[in-house]
C-alpha cells in the first residue's frame, strides 16, 4: 500500500466521519420544520447545541486533507462546483448563526425567522452533498488538461438530483434516530414513527439510485466480485437490516449505530468502486483525476501523514469525550427564553 492509497483511505474516513456526525445535525434541522410547538423546536436545537460545531471540524479536516494530498482535485472540482459551494457555505452559515441567535431575543417572530434559517440551512446542504456525490459517481466534464468544461445547471442532472434526495432522506432518518435517543415520552414515540417512515423513503430512493447507477455508470460495478467489495456490501446490508429491527424493538442506541454504520459503509463502497480514480471525467479517461496524477509529491504526502497520525487521534478523542459528556436525553428546565437552560442528563 503506497502513500497515495493511504491518503485516499484517510480522506474517505474523514468524509465518512463528517457525514455520520454532521449528518444527524442536518437531519435534526430538517425535522425541526415539522415540529409541533416552540418547546419541541427548543429541544431539537438543544439536542445538537453542544456538538454541532465540533462535528463540522471533520468537514474542515477532510477539505484540508484533500487540498494537501490531491491539490488538482481541490482546484478543478471546487472551481466547477463554485456556485454550489457558495450556496452550501451560505446554508451552513445560516444554520450556525440560527443556533446562536434564536434565543437572544424573547420574541416569537425573531425565533421563527431563525427557526426557518435552521431548517432550510439543513435541507439545502443535505441535498447538495448528495448532488455532489451523484456527479462524482456519474462523472464530471473535465478536459485533458484538468480544465472544467461544465456549468452549474449541468450539475443538476436527474441522476445527481436523485442521489441528492437519497442523502436528504438518509440524514432525516439519521436525525430522527439521534433525537429518539435524546427525547422521552410522546415525542420519542413520534420520532420512532418518523424514523421508520424516513427509512422506508430512503430505502426506496436508494434502490432507485442503485438501479440508475447501473445505467449511468456501469463501470462502478466492475469490482462487485472482489472480496473487499463483497465484505463492505454484506456489512452494509446488515446495517440496513439493524436499523428498522432495533427501532421497532425500542433500542434507539443500536438503531443509531446501524444508521451511522450504513452511512460510512455507503461512502466506503462508493470510494472502492472508483478507486484509484478520485474524479472520473465524462469527456474521456485522460481527463480523470486519480490518486497518482493528482497527488502531491511523496515528501508532502509523508510529511502530512506524520501530522495526521498525531492530529486525527486528537480529533477523534475529543469527539468521544464530548459525546460522553453530553450523553443522555435533553430535558426542558422551564420556559425557554434568552439564557434559559436546556440540559442533557
Amino acid at each position: 500500500m503506497d502513500l497515495n492509497t493511504i491518503w485516499f483511505i484517510l480522506i474517505g474516513v474523514l468524509i465518512a466521519g463528517y457525514a455520520v456526525l454532521d449528518g444527524f445535525d442536518l437531519g435534526v434541522g430538517m425535522l425541526s420544520l415539522f415540529s409541533h410547538s416552540r418547546e419541541e423546536r427548543d429541544l431539537f436545537a438543544a439536542a445538537i447545541g453542544p456538538v454541532w460545531d465540533a462535528n463540522e471540524v471533520w468537514l474542515l479536516t477532510g477539505g484540508g486533507a484533500l487540498f494537501a494530498a490531491f491539490p488538482p482535485v481541490y482546484a478543478t472540482v471546487f472551481s466547477g462546483f463554485y456556485l454550489a459551494l457558495m450556496l452550501l457555505l451560505l446554508a451552513l452559515i445560516a444554520r450556525a448563526v440560527s443556533l446562536e441567535f434564536r434565543g437572544l431575543v424573547d420574541s416569537e417572530g425573531w425565533r421563527r425567522v431563525w427557526d426557518w434559517a435552521f431548517g432550510l440551512g439543513s435541507i439545502l446542504p443535505s441535498v447538495l452533498f448528495g448532488v455532489a456525490v451523484g456527479n462524482i459517481l456519474r462523472g464530471v466534464p473535465i478536459g485533458p488538461d484538468f480544465e472544467w468544461k461544465g456549468s452549474f445547471l449541468g450539475l443538476l442532472n436527474p441522476y445527481s438530483l436523485l442521489v441528492g434526495l437519497v442523502s436528504c432522506a438518509l440524514f432525516a432518518m439519521h436525525g430522527a434516530l439521534y433525537l429518539r435517543m435524546k427525547t422521552e415520552g410522546a415525542l420519542a414515540s413520534r420520532l420512532k414513527r418518523i424514523a421508520l417512515g424516513a427509512f422506508a423513503a430512503f430505502l426506496a430512493l436508494y434502490a432507485a439510485a442503485t438501479a440508475s447507477t447501473v445505467a449511468v455508470s456501469p463501470s462502478l460495478f466492475h469490482k462487485a466480485h472482489s472480496l473487499p467489495f463483497g465484505i463492505l456490501t454484506a456489512l452494509l446490508l446488515v446495517a440496513l437490516v439493524v436499523i428498522p429491527l432495533a427501532t421497532r424493538a425500542g433500542r434507539p442506541g443500536l438503531a443509531f449505530a446501524g444508521s451511522a454504520a450504513a452511512i460510512a459503509l455507503m461512502i466506503f463502497v462508493s470510494a472502492l468502486s472508483t478507486y484509484p480514480v478520485l474524479v472520473p471525467s465524462r469527456l474521456g479517461l485522460e481527463g480523470s483525476l486519480t490518486i497518482y496524477n493528482a497527488s502531491s509529491t511523496p515528501r508532502t504526502l509523508a510529511t502530512m501523514l506524520a501530522i495526521a497520525v498525531v492530529g486525527v487521534p486528537i480529533v477523534l478523542g475529543y469527539t468521544i469525550w464530548m459525546y460522553r459528556t453530553f450523553k443522555g436525553p435533553v430535558r426542558h428546565d422551564g420556559a425557554y427564553s434568552a439564557g434559559a437552560s436546556l440540559r442533557a442528563g
